[in-house]
């Protein structure tokens, strides 16, 4: 009897801080209001690209980045060690979009992993003082795109922080990608707006190129070969710098994962970053994550074994409940509102997607990046 009372206030408390994320944090995506910026000259913003054997994303998505309606930018592409045609794909291009600029790399960095020194390079190559950063397997969802990310650097703003979904196909995998991804955009987004900004995607963010000359965080970790982003975000961003941008007009529209170990191997190299972020970005995701499996653990056991299974289904609904109210909104501003009748069963889910991603936290990252 004594068991079962502790394991229901543990639920109570589980519940109440789920709650608590919920209306503190998350909401604040659902009900994001796009203010309109003031009026101030579009100066001139670099947009950067590393590839590595990106041959036929470079043939797919670059035309679509060279042609975005915005009065002056360069795009420069550093060309990673390919051994693909990716070299000659730029050579056409370049014939073409004078704003076009490369970089071809033909020695691997012995000392910064992953794409920290093609990174590195192409930032060096900028010649303006806001840098876009995206990648080759991704294209805009609007021509507008830049200029959109480029409104929100208001006065004192010097990170702005984008939305980078999935395309939308067909099989139950591809839903799992994209609401993985609406789930991680729900918390880095939240996050942000809340003051507390602790990570962006690499896909679609844009910063004062003086930040990273400023307080290069390479060399603090430059053995990980993911997470080159997030991580930078995690050290440079405060409550004052940062801004997110959710018009759909500025969202950056990647290729998913075809199968389902290209895709767990994926997750289990980026989310093995989350070890070196701030304690207190560490604390409150961890928290949020924690007590997501003790309130359906704590759930499972009260069921069977309690005599409140009344009380019980009446929290568990709340909770469901609130997730709707949020997630509606939410999912229509990130444009994956066909999602919302999965949420149920991917919300179960999610306990076993932590129990296989959690060993990575602890694990060397792969050797190699794409």
């Amino acid at each position: 009897m004594l068991l079962l009372n502790v394991i229901l206030y543990v639920f109570y408390a589980a519940a109440a801080i789920q709650v608590f994320y919920y209306l503190f944090f998350f909401s604040r995506v659902a009900w994001y209001k796009n203010k309109t910026a003031k009026s101030f000259p579009l100066t001139p913003v670099s947009v950067i690209i590393c590839a590595k054997d990106e041959e036929h994303n470079l043939r797919n998505n670059l035309q679509s980045i060279l042609e975005q309606d915005y009065p002056d930018f360069e795009v420069i592409v550093v060309n990673d060690n390919s051994s693909d045609e990716s070299m000659n794909v730029l050579f056409d291009f370049s014939y073409k979009y004078p704003h076009l600029v490369f970089r071809n790399l033909h020695q691997e960095s012995r000392v910064l992993m992953g794409k920290k020194y093609a990174l590195t390079i192409g930032l060096k190559a900028a010649k303006n003082d806001i840098v876009v950063v995206t990648d080759a397997d991704c294209a805009p969802a609007s021509k507008h795109w830049l200029r959109e990310m480029r409104l929100k650097f208001e006065e004192n703003k010097e990170i702005v922080l984008g939305y980078a979904p999935y395309k939308k196909l067909p099989g139950f995998l591809n839903k799992c990608i994209r609401y993985e991804t609406f789930w991680a955009a729900l918390h880095y987004l939240s996050f942000a707006m809340a003051k507390t900004p602790y990570m962006g995607v690499g896909r679609n963010m844009a910063y004062k190129r003086k930040l990273f000359f400023n307080q290069n965080v390479f060399v603090k970790n430059p053995e990980l070969l993911s997470g080159d982003d997030d991580l930078f975000i995690n050290e440079i961003a405060t409550s004052r710098n940062t801004k997110v941008q959710l018009t759909p007009e500025s969202f950056i529209i990647s290729n998913p994962k075809k199968t389902w170990d290209e895709w767990i191997h994926q997750k289990k190299r980026h989310i093995s970053t989350g070890m070196h972020y701030k304690f207190k970005h560490q604390f409150l995701l961890g928290m949020q994550t924690l007590t997501l499996v003790i309130f359906y653990l704590s759930f499972i056991l009260l069921l069977i074994y309690s005599n409140k299974q009344i009380e019980i289904l009446g929290i568990f609904g709340i909770r469901y409940f609130l997730m709707a109210l949020i997630f509606i909104p939410a999912m229509r501003r990130l444009k994956e509102l066909d999602l919302f009748f999965w949420f149920p069963i991917m919300d179960l889910l999610l306990p076993l997607y932590y129990y296989i991603m959690t060993p990575s936290l602890l694990n060397p990252n792969t050797r190699t990046w794409k």
